[in-house]
């Protein structure tokens, strides 16, 4: 609400807090990166269980969170790969070049028959033209066989060799299709001699015919492997019983799920410093880019990291039972109450973060934590009473319940099964709790957050705007006219900050104490006087002036006592900034005869107004003096006497140090006018002789009323 407040009472111990120094926001940040550091390391990284492979498990073990049964899964997948057959591709080339070797052998026993020799010599040429040895009456029976009977058996032998070709012949395959050729040719009919042999010869031109592709192999069993869907660990699933001989696949299962590692955590801590690195730094571009009063501030920093460990021990707590149960929105209600929406929304993607961590990556539980944080924004980002915090867990909680319910439509779909039925009421009863009790813890937490670090929330704010308040309650009865004026500049204020980038709220609760200090001397203030008695005709100027002046004074000495916010108490401090008393002023100047009369004695002490809605105050509580002065008020004259005044304040240097420009100048004459107008409007004077008879003539009505009812 109020970042830029200085942090007091618990904190004005810790005096090097309020002091700005570039190494207190790098202690501070890096305490706390080291802090969430450990707790989310001290998370993720289970307890270790002992076990020894043959030995039996001293414990039963169950499944901390849900992981991938590598051990298992890379089993099935080699299964997968070995069910995948060899990839052999047919070579046509084969057959051509067997065909071709056949048909030249029986070319060569054509020539041998036909040379002009003896025959004894074309039995041995004959016999060294054949790959194995025969007998002589094995070669004979080549020469003496006519040749359309050798063409025939050759062309009976060809569809023999082409067809078994044809079928494929891989090398583990080579010899059983030589003995299928060697058979079907000794069948044919021909001489004993002549089948035998050219079968002999052609069985051992056989050769393989299907080419083995291992690229294509290995590929295939690849892409089964791949097809092979990954065996899940769940959640609470038994892995090992107690007295059971601890195997292989144990070991695995125990280091899948983070109970067992084979090698060391190095990995775990660089992924998880990196993240964290990366969540810091960008929060720390964003506050410096967007919320440079927190960036420089080391309390609101140290506020902003205590939310931050305060949410992720609720986190640890709450995800023993279920991980909806987070209550990542009590968090986002402190920051957005305490500072504002955009904190809100930032924090909100940071602990969805976290939350996915402290859940182990389960997506659910983080989609319910964002959009549960989200709604708790919203739902806050305009506090107008404490109940609203209340209001935003019920939103919180139907956000929730009905995030869940889509989650499980989308990842489980609707099945009346018992484990799904049970899982889904769990989920809907811990998301309607997780909204109820961020509420509750947020209520209970506020008050004390804001008084260890002095802020000032909208809720303070309102409770503060309560007439029954002690001070307020002192100024209606001891100063009735101051109290009537300050609610009128209430009014004014509210409806001008309303226009402007600044806090309509902070303006209305200002307005209403920056005169409490009147209540030491009420009668010396104009509107407290009831007679045309004024004590100033009895006292000198300077004296006027000094009591006129000390009621900002007593104002701010009487919100110190009262333990108001600091943020009130620069409003009273600065509600008049340095102007000037110009009527105890100019009276002084006729007094004394002197024309250059010290004007520092007739001023306030200031400072001037530092922010907007302090300058707002000034400004309205001048307005509103001025008007009430008027005797016949009316659109034009409050309008013009409204610019009159804001201009003389602008003149006068008093909204130097409040950023106002020129245009909210103007944008805050318009609304003052506007209300003044409302209030101050010109009424009807009725002719005496007429306001005399209306007032007969209701005299007769009620007569009249009278007379019947008896």
């Amino acid at each position: 609400m109020a970042p830029n407040e200085e942090p007091k009472n618990t904190l004005n111990s810790f005096t090097f807090l309020q002091k700005n120094f570039l190494w207190q926001r790098l202690l501070l940040v890096a305490l706390l990166f080291l802090i969430v550091f450990a707790f989310l390391y001290f998370i993720v990284i289970p307890e270790r269980i002992a076990l020894e492979v043959g030995r039996p498990s001293p414990t039963t073990i169950y499944a901390p969170r849900e992981a991938i049964d590598y051990y298992t899964t890379e089993n099935l997948k080699e299964a997968a790969a070995e069910a995948v057959p060899e990839t052999y591709e047919y070579e046509p080339a084969v057959l051509e070049h067997i065909t071709e070797e056949f048909h030249l052998f029986m070319a060569r026993i054509y020539q041998i028959r036909q040379k002009d020799v003896e025959e004894d010599v074309k039995v041995d040429l004959l016999k060294e033209h054949f790959p194995f040895d025969l007998d002589q009456d094995e070669a004979k029976a080549f020469m003496d066989t006519s040749r359309d009977e050798l063409e025939g058996l050759e062309d009976d032998i060809k569809p023999i060799v082409t067809s078994t070709m044809e079928q494929g012949i891989k090398a583990n395959g080579l010899e059983n299709a030589r003995e299928q050729v060697f058979q079907e040719i000794t069948l044919l009919p021909y001489s004993k001699e002549l089948r035998e042999n050219l079968a002999q010869v052609a069985e051992e031109q056989l050769a393989p015919n299907m080419i083995f592709n291992e690229e294509a192999t290995q590929l295939n069993r690849e892409q089964a492997r791949e097809e092979v869907e990954p065996v899940k660990i769940l959640k609470g699933s038994l892995i090992i019983s107690e007295g059971e001989t601890v195997t292989e696949k144990h070991m695995a299962q125990m280091e899948s799920v983070g109970l067992q590692r084979t090698y060391h955590d190095h990995s775990v801590v660089i992924g998880l410093g990196l993240l964290l690195l990366a969540i810091f730094l960008i929060s720390g571009i964003y506050l410096y880019s967007y919320e440079k009063d927190v960036f420089y501030n080391p309390s609101l920093l140290l506020l902003l990291g205590i939310i931050l460990f305060i949410s992720l021990l609720f986190a640890l707590a709450a995800n023993i039972f279920s991980g909806f149960l987070i209550p990542v929105a009590m968090g986002i209600i402190l920051t957005t109450v305490l500072f504002n929406s955009r904190l809100g929304i930032l924090l909100t993607i940071v602990l969805s973060i976290l939350t996915g961590i402290i859940t182990g990556g389960e997506f659910s539980f983080i989609i319910v934590a964002l959009l549960g944080g989200l709604t708790a924004v919203y739902s806050v980002s305009q506090v107008k009473q404490r109940s609203d915090l209340t209001r935003a867990g019920f939103y919180v909680s139907l956000i929730n319940i009905l995030t869940i319910i889509s989650v499980f439509l989308f990842f489980s779909g609707f099945r009346l099964e018992y484990g799904l039925i049970r899982d889904f009421s769990v989920s809907i009863i811990s998301g309607l709790g997780n909204g109820l009790f961020s509420a509750v813890m947020a209520i209970g937490l506020l008050p004390f957050l804001e008084s260890a670090f002095g802020l000032t929330t909208s809720i303070s704010l309102l409770e503060m705007a309560n007439p029954n308040q002690p001070l307020l309650r002192q100024l209606m009865f001891k100063s009735p006219g101051t109290y009537h004026h300050s609610i009128i500049v209430a009014n004014l204020a509210e409806a001008a900050a309303e226009t402007l980038e600044a806090d309509p709220l902070l303006s209305r609760v200002g307005a209403y104490y920056h005169d409490i200090g009147k209540t030491r001397r009420p009668y010396f203030f104009i509107e407290n006087q009831l007679t045309n008695v004024n004590p100033h005709s009895k006292i000198s100027s300077s004296l006027s002036t000094l009591i006129i002046t000390s009621h900002v004074k007593d104002g701010v000495e009487m919100a110190q006592q009262a333990k108001l916010p600091g943020i009130i108490q620069d409003i009273i401090r600065q509600h008049h900034g340095t102007s000037l008393i110009s009527y105890f002023y100019h009276q002084a100047q006729e007094i004394e005869k002197r024309e250059e009369l010290n004007e520092d004695r007739f001023r306030y002490e200031g400072p001037k107004p530092q922010t907007k809605e302090a300058a707002i105050i000034m400004l309205a509580d001048s307005v509103e003096a001025a008007v009430r002065a008027m005797s016949k008020p009316n659109a034009g004259k409050v309008g013009g006497l409204t610019r009159k005044i804001i201009k003389d304040k602008l003149n006068d240097g008093q909204l130097d140090e409040s950023d106002l420009t020129l245009k909210d100048l103007d944008k805050i004459a318009e609304a003052f006018t506007k209300v003044l107008s409302g209030i101050f409007h010109s009424r009807i004077e009725y002719p005496e002789k007429e306001l005399k008879a209306e007032i007969e003539r209701g005299k007769a009505i009620d007569s009249g009323n009278k007379q019947s009812t008896k």
